[in-house]
C-alpha cells in the first residue's frame, strides 16, 4: 500500500512502527492460512516472537511498500514465517528491500482459546532446511523462557530529573485496547501492540537528542501473554544504552484486565528498539551519552553495550562473507 502523511513523522520518514504493523498482518495471514489449510478444527495464528529485525532503508511518504510472507519452517505446535519489505518510489520505479524479520506463530481454536492447535507440516526442498528450521526453533524457545524470567522492572516517575538521564527520556503511554485493535479471537494484533511500542520508543528517543529520529533495528520481541479485549495496557520506555550514533531502548508492555477481574496486572510484552538521531538532510549525527545515576542504570547500560557490540561484530561478520562471494 502507499505510505501516506499519517503514517510518517514530522521529517516524512515512515514509523517504524508502521511497517512493524504491516509485517505481522502479512504473517498473520500466511500463518492462517496455512493453519486452516487442512480439515480440523478452526484456528486464528497468534504472534508468539519476532526475531531481531533491521531497518535497512527508510521509506518516505508516497512510496508504495510491498511485504511478502513465506513459511519456512513448523513445529508440532508453531509457524515460523519469514517476510520481506519492499519499497519503491513510483514516480521513479526505483525499489529497495528495507526489511526483513522473521515471527513465529502458534495456532489458537476459535471455540477455546486457551487450546494450541496442531500446524499442518510443511514440505521442504532440502532435508537440510528442515534441520536448520529445527536449530532456530529451539533457540528462540530458549530465548522466550530467558526473557520472560527476568521481566520483573517497572518504570516510576522522576521528580525533575536532569537533561540526557534514563528519568529525563523516559515516557508511558496508556492504551484501553478496543474491538479495532484485536483479533477474532479477542485478543490484540501483535502489530498493534508492536505499533505503540515503537511509538514510545520514539518518544523517549526525541527527548533524549531532541532531533528527528528513526527506528534502526528491534531485538526480539517476545509476546510473553495475550491481551484481552478492554483490558488497560501501558506501554513504558527507558534508554538503556547510548553509542556514538544510536540509542537502545527498553520497551515493555503491561495489561490489567477489567474483563478478568480474578486476574492483576501482569507483563505482556517486552523487546528493545534502537534509535539513531538525522541531519534534516538525513545524515547519521552524534547522539548526547546517557547519563547514568544508579548502579541499576549502569548494569542496565554495560548489558546493553554488550548487545551492540555483539551486533556490531555479526555485521562485520555478515560484510566479509558478503565481500568474499
Amino acid at each position: 500500500r502507499i505510505m501516506r502523511p499519517d503514517d510518517a513523522n514530522v521529517a516524512g520518514n515512515v514509523h517504524g512502527g508502521t511497517i512493524l504493523k504491516m509485517i505481522e498482518e502479512a504473517g498473520a495471514i500466511i500463518s492462517t492460512r496455512h493453519c486452516n489449510s487442512q480439515a480440523g478444527e478452526p484456528c486464528v495464528a497468534a504472534l508468539a516472537r519476532v526475531e531481531r529485525t533491521d531497518f535497512l532503508s527508510p521509506v518516505c511518504i508516497g512510496e508504495v511498500a510491498n511485504v511478502s510472507a513465506e513459511i519456512t519452517y513448523t513445529s508440532r505446535h508453531s509457524v515460523e514465517v519469514q517476510v520481506n519489505v519492499m519499497s519503491e518510489n513510483i514516480l521513479t520505479g526505483a525499489k529497495k528491500v528495507t526489511n526483513k524479520a522473521t515471527l513465529w506463530y502458534v495456532p489458537l481454536s476459535l471455540k477455546n482459546v486457551n487450546k494450541v492447535l496442531e500446524v499442518p507440516p510443511i514440505q521442504y526442498v532440502r532435508k537440510e532446511q528442515e534441520e536448520e528450521g529445527r536449530k532456530r526453533y529451539e533457540e528462540q524457545k530458549l530465548d522466550r523462557l530467558e526473557t520472560k524470567q527476568r521481566n520483573g522492572d517497572v518504570i516510576f516517575p522522576v521528580i525533575n530529573p536532569e537533561p540526557q538521564t534514563v528519568g529525563y527520556s523516559q515516557s508511558s503511554l496508556i492504551h484501553l485496547v478496543g474491538p479495532s485493535d484485536c483479533t477474532l479471537l479477542g485478543f490484540v494484533h501483535g502489530g498493534v501492540t508492536m505499533k505503540l511500542m515503537d511509538e514510545v520508543a520514539g518518544i523517549v528517543a526525541a527527548r533524549h537528542c531532541k532531533t528527528n529520529i528513526v527506528t534502526a533495528s528491534v531485538d526480539a520481541i517476545n509476546f510473553h501473554e495475550k491481551i484481552q479485549k478492554g483490558s488497560v495496557i501501558t506501554i513504558s520506555g527507558r534508554m538503556t544504552f547510548t553509542s556514538n550514533k544510536s540509542m537502545e531502548i527498553e520497551v515493555f508492555v503491561d495489561a490489567e484486565p477489567f474483563v478478568d477481574e480474578s486476574r492483576g496486572r501482569y507483563r505482556a510484552v517486552s523487546a528493545f528498539f534502537t534509535f539513531v538521531s538525522l541531519s534534516k538532510e538525513g545524515k547519521a549525527l552524534p547522539v548526547p551519552q546517557l547519563l547514568t545515576e544508579t548502579e541499576e542504570e549502569k548494569r542496565r547500560f554495560e548489558e546493553g553495550k554488550g548487545r551492540y557490540l555483539q551486533t556490531k561484530a555479526k555485521r562485520q561478520v555478515q560484510l566479509q562473507q558478503v565481500a568474499q562471494q
